[in-house]
């Protein structure tokens, strides 16, 4: 398999790596074409890889004992997944999994360990994104419980497409209400509501931004903070 370069690299942490932080865990990258539903980590499972999304979207799925979900946080080429590993754990208590399809870089769990023991400046870089999509859960709880659905909807979408390739994101319906934790019919309102107002259009499966700034002055302080603490601990989204 060829060693990706840098310079080609779309996700984030693997761009703005250091050069000696990249050689050693490139020779270890291994390209994925990941699909929608792809399971990166089971609940209570062994972290066998790290993922580097390319511009696929995993979500991070809490399940209740009574087995309902929801998702209690999101990473694309912003940054990598799942982070127990990077804190030093070899399971994950949720279970992460593919919501949009796209390209993506995984290194084995033993070489990222190991290369976390070597390097001071790529573990740093690696915890510096764990503190970020920590703040992004707070936020996600947050917003779940004092934001209207289509607010949270809002938000929702700017972050996927901070995370996107394009402005049309495959999303259907059903993703969205586990996403958001509501019923199918509440999802379609707030779509109708983002619709109406030309933010988006929404079509079967697919979800297009067509007014990026006016969506996020709707989504008002449901959408930000994160971002911020993201620009400021490692540098732009984009």
């Amino acid at each position: 398999m060829p060693i990706p370069s840098k310079i080609d690299c779309r996700n984030r942490l693997l761009a703005l790596m250091s050069d000696e932080d990249f050689g050693l865990l490139a020779p270890s990258l291994e390209h994925r074409r990941m699909r929608r539903a792809d399971i990166l980590v089971d609940a209570d499972g062994p972290i066998e890889h790290l993922y580097f999304s390319e511009g696929s979207i995993a979500s991070i799925i809490v399940t209740s004992p009574e087995g309902l979900e929801v998702e209690a946080g999101l990473f694309g080429k912003d940054g990598c997944g799942p982070l127990p590993i990077v804190l030093g754990s070899d399971r994950s208590p949720h279970r992460v999994v593919m919501q949009v399809p796209g390209d993506a870089y995984r290194v084995a769990g033993a070489v990222l360990v190991g290369a976390l023991e070597r390097s001071a400046s790529l573990r740093g870089l690696l915890l510096r994104f764990a503190q970020v999509q920590g703040l992004q859960s707070n936020f996600t709880a947050l917003s779940n419980a004092v934001h209207p659905v289509d607010e949270r909807l809002a938000r929702w979408l700017l972050m996927c497409h901070d995370r996107s390739v394009s402005d049309d994101m495959p999303l259907t319906h059903e993703f969205l209400s586990l996403m958001l934790a509501v019923r199918r019919p509440s999802v379609t309102t707030a779509l109708h509501v983002l619709e109406g107002n030309g933010f988006i259009r929404a079509e079967r499966g697919l979800i297009t931004i067509r007014d990026r700034r006016a969506l996020e002055l709707f989504a008002a302080d449901a959408y930000g903070r994160p971002e911020a603490e993201y620009r400021r601990l490692i540098g732009p989204l984009t």
